[in-house]
């Protein structure tokens, strides 16, 4: 066996198929019809079929069962958990005690100005703050108040 070289490199035996050619006469085993089949909306020049159709079969998206609901008139909140406003306190973000949803957007702690805050009571507060946001959990209105500070809605 001779040595292989880029100038004699070759394709293994059967590793290249050949392309089918259509359309190029009856000896070419693709002419006549060239593939298309009889008749019908394939057989036809400038067919296009959407990527969803399914030829007539009941399409997936109507397969598909439907459940559930969605409300449009849910309101989202980003939320802010007691243990969050403890660690700010403690970093000096708040030197006046005081807490809302525009310092709390102005410090990173919330990523929206238009979206609602709403305070959540996970974690331990030391610190006496005065929070004012759109919505409270119960737990966090009881650690608020525990430790002296208030709370305040915004409606």
């Amino acid at each position: 066996m001779e040595k292989a070289l880029l100038s004699n490199l070759k394709y293994k035996e059967g590793s290249k198929k050949k392309r089918k050619r259509i359309g190029r006469g009856q000896g070419s085993g693709h002419g006549g019809t060239a593939t298309r089949g009889h008749k019908g909306q394939g057989s036809r020049s400038g067919v296009s079929y959407r990527p969803w159709f399914e030829g007539g079969q009941m399409p997936l998206v109507r397969r598909v069962p439907k459940f559930g609901f969605n409300n449009i008139f849910k309101t989202e909140y980003q939320v802010v958990n007691v243990n969050r406003l403890e660690n700010l306190a403690n970093s000096g973000k708040f030197p006046d005690g005081i807490v809302n949803p525009e310092i709390l957007y102005q410090i990173g702690a919330v990523s929206k100005k238009s979206v609602p805050v709403k305070i959540l009571g996970n974690g331990e507060l030391k610190t006496k703050l005065e929070v004012t946001a759109h919505a409270f959990s119960n737990s966090a209105i009881q650690k608020i108040e525990a430790v002296g500070g208030k709370t305040k809605i915004i409606s």
